[in-house]
């Protein structure tokens, strides 16, 4: 992930999430979310069955903070945003869901929290998912 030019948050194999907040979540909406995706089973075992978490398989998650999830296009022409947390509400859930993802084991890199980032993945295979806690 790329701020001003330069890498703010880089990741192996593992997890790229971006992490919508909304009205309503709380500390126990990040622990419990920080817990899914730590044990998660979508990584494949010697079978090739998505039956492993990136706990198991050693990787790495990248949190990345995505208001514009919340984005609702029902009507109009451009979207409204106001279903997304504000900004200093959203920053505390983020970095407890770091700090939880660190306290079970992970290795976390995030970006600039507000910042116009450069986000650069490689999808391997065929999972995205939606999570919600």
């Amino acid at each position: 992930m790329v701020v001003d030019g330069r890498v703010v948050g880089e990741i192996g194999p593992g997890l790229c999430c971006l992490v919508g907040v909304t009205h309503g979540d709380d500390q126990d909406n990040a622990l419990k979310l920080a817990a899914k995706l730590w044990h998660l089973r979508i990584f494949a075992d010697e079978n090739g069955h998505m039956n492993r978490s990136v706990a198991e398989v050693g990787g790495e998650v990248l949190v990345v903070s995505q208001f514009t999830l919340y984005g609702d296009t029902r009507k109009g022409r451009r979207p409204s945003f106001v279903a997304a947390a504000a900004p200093e509400e959203a920053a505390g859930l983020i970095d407890e869901l770091v700090a939880e993802l660190q306290r079970l084991g992970a290795t976390v890199a995030i970006g600039s929290f507000g910042a116009h980032m450069a986000v650069e993945l490689t999808n391997d295979g065929p999972v995205t998912l939606m999570v919600e806690v």
